[in-house]
């Protein structure tokens, strides 16, 4: 992550920006996979802040790599990781693959989400 010159609050503002774009989308599909998407860049903005080089030497998920650096943040991960296949088929535009209540759902879940991650990562910066 630090190797992506994207800072915590680049990535924040990338997580606040793509849920204001799945709030606006009338696509399940669309509103699933932009909600899961700002989780991920929520997510990697602790992992900016608490991942080590030596963490990162091998390809990982972001969710393992988050539930690993901050473990505070497992259920979370769990929760994420267990949607990105339905994120996939999502943005592969696959009819039917998400219904908007679970689109609304998700939606809501990354917006808990964020505010989760602001908060923790306010709380090791002061």
């Amino acid at each position: 992550m630090r190797g992506t010159g994207r800072t915590p609050d680049t990535l924040l503002g990338l997580a606040h920006e793509g849920l204001r774009e799945a709030a606006a989308t009338t696509s399940p599909s669309r509103r699933y996979a932009l909600a899961h998407l700002a989780a991920l860049r929520a997510a990697a903005a602790v992992l900016s802040c608490r991942a080590h080089s030596r963490e990162r030497s091998r390809p990982t998920s972001a969710w393992v790599l988050l539930a690993r650096v901050a473990p505070e943040l497992s259920e979370w991960a769990q929760f994420f990781a267990a949607g990105a296949e339905k994120r996939a088929v999502a943005e592969a535009g696959i009819a039917g693959a998400v219904t908007p209540r679970e689109a609304d759902d998700l939606l809501r879940d990354a917006q808990s989400f964020l505010q989760v991650i602001e908060t923790t990562l306010l709380a090791r910066a002061g």
